[in-house]
């Protein structure tokens, strides 16, 4: 061996040992040693090279992508021995859908091997880091990395987030609009049923906010924000219903003279209108205030008072008639038990005009 790289280390009649210093492809081979006895004796061994794959290099990146563009990401490396191995990751997330191809340099000694990673670029990848990783056992575990920063541009995505989810009168309103893109959208535009802003005294916008102060029925309808950048514009609408202000359940009054009128005069009559008015009064708890139905205690107490009234003139009535009646009976009756005939028992009843002049007698 005629090298200057390969220097004599240790010679004996036991041992020789040489080193071979910037190996190279070319230092493959058989190696003998050899003992020149006689007969000759000698040992072979055969030295393998490995070739260190390139730091690999990734191309086919163009800054910047469009959404929904098709991009194909190409990563290479030169110089291996054997083949080596790449593998693509994305976020430090392994991808499998890859493509590899392998060629053998002009020395027929090594290798370049190319793999390609083809996907739709999306809004999500923006700002993802794409690394191509070559792995080798010539590396000792320590396998070389290329990366590329991934710059996505989209139209804004709009989103309308509102302060308060259930809006009454008088109270008021923020919404806020929350759009996002690349490039960064420009100042959002709020209307209102498709044209501007009707009341700019209450309705202010200040950047994305929309706010609305007193808010009233005239302020239902839909309200779209609308945003966008170089690459095109989005929207997102809000329907807005303003709800009357909440109402507590009054308690339903019962008239006191009407319960007073019908304990005295009916006893059954009484139990049900007390029961009524009971009843009214205790409420299910788990009813929804504001919803009241027809007041049935009120009705029936209102019922009870006119049947009761109309029982009583009916009695008064029947007690005037009654005394009245008797009264004229009684006037016409005197004198008439000895009378042979009725004109005599008129001239002889007491209070008539003959035996009484001062006396009259009227007929209702």
């Amino acid at each position: 061996l005629r090298d200057n790289r390969i220097e004599l280390v240790r010679a004996s009649w036991h041992e020789l040992s040489i080193s071979v210093s910037d190996v190279s492809l070319s230092d493959e081979g058989q190696y003998t040693c050899s003992l020149f006895t006689m007969p000759v004796k000698t040992s072979k061994a055969f030295l393998t090279v490995l070739g260190v794959p390139e730091k690999p290099q990734i191309t086919g990146f163009t800054s910047p992508v469009m959404e929904g563009e098709r991009m194909q990401l190409t990563c290479k490396t030169s110089g291996s021995k054997p083949a080596a191995d790449i593998r693509w990751f994305k976020n430090d997330k392994e991808v499998k859908d890859v493509k590899y191809l392998k060629e053998e340099d002009a020395t027929r000694k090594t290798f370049t091997v190319s793999s390609t990673l083809d996907f739709l670029a999306d809004r999500s990848d923006d700002g993802a880091v794409v690394s191509c990783r070559v792995d080798h056992e010539s590396l000792n575990s320590t396998p070389q990395i290329a990366m590329q920063v991934l710059e996505i541009h989209y139209t804004p995505l709009v989103k309308i987030i509102s302060s308060n989810s259930w809006p009454e009168e008088g109270q008021s309103i923020i919404l806020t609009c929350e759009s996002k893109g690349k490039p960064v959208p420009e100042p959002v535009l709020w209307t209102k049923d498709g044209g501007e802003l009707p009341d700019p005294e209450r309705m202010v916008v200040n950047g994305r906010v929309l706010s609305i102060s007193f808010l009233n029925k005239t302020d239902n309808g839909t309200y779209r924000c609308e945003a966008k950048n170089p690459i095109g514009r989005n929207s997102t609408e809000y329907v807005l219903i303003v709800h009357d202000v909440f109402n507590t359940l009054l308690p339903t009054t019962v008239i006191p003279s009407l319960t007073t009128a019908t304990v005295t005069t009916n006893v059954a009559l009484t139990a049900s209108t007390t029961t009524s008015a009971t009843a009214t009064s205790i409420r299910d708890p788990n009813a929804l205030a504001g919803q009241t139905g027809p007041d049935h205690a009120l009705i029936g107490g209102i019922v009870a008072v006119v049947v009761f009234v109309t029982l009583c003139s009916i009695i008064l009535l029947g007690r005037y008639l009654a005394r009245h009646k008797g009264t004229y009976l009684t006037n016409e009756a005197k004198g008439a038990e000895d009378a042979p005939d009725a004109d005599t028992a008129i001239i002889n009843a007491e209070g008539s005009q003959v035996n009484a002049e001062e006396k009259k007698e009227y007929f209702i």
